[in-house]
C-alpha cells in the first residue's frame, strides 16, 4: 500500500513538474516574439531638438576621455602548432618549478 501511495504522488509530482516546463516555455517564446516600442526614436522634431532621443552608451564601449571606442572588442588570430608549442614550452621553462625539476633529475 505504501509503494502505491509513492507511485501517485511522484506521478503528481512529476505532473506537475512537466506542466510547470512546458508554461515556461510558452511564456518565454512569447515574450521572445513580442514587440517593444523603441524609446529612443521619435518621429517628433521637438523631441530631437530637446535631446530626448540621446541613447545611453554602456561603460565598457568607451574609452578614458568618454568617447566610443570605434575597434573591434575582440579580434582572434590563428596560431600555427609550431608556435603555439614555443610559446608553451616558454611558459614551461620560465615557471619556478621547472628549475626544482631539472635539478632532481
Amino acid at each position: 500500500m505504501l509503494h502505491l501511495i509513492y507511485i501517485v504522488a511522484f506521478t503528481i509530482i512529476a505532473f506537475l513538474a512537466v506542466s510547470n516546463l512546458i508554461r515556461s516555455l510558452i511564456t518565454v517564446s512569447m515574450d521572445s516574439q513580442r514587440r517593444y516600442p523603441n524609446r529612443f526614436k521619435s518621429n517628433l522634431p521637438q523631441a530631437r531638438k530637446l535631446g530626448n532621443s540621446k541613447k545611453t552608451i554602456h561603460p565598457e564601449l568607451l574609452d578614458e576621455r568618454g568617447r566610443p571606442i570605434n575597434e573591434p572588442l575582440l579580434v582572434m588570430r590563428s596560431v600555427s602548432v609550431e608556435d603555439a608549442r614555443q610559446q608553451l614550452d616558454a611558459i614551461y621553462n620560465s615557471s619556478p618549478n621547472s628549475k626544482k625539476e631539472t635539478e632532481e633529475e
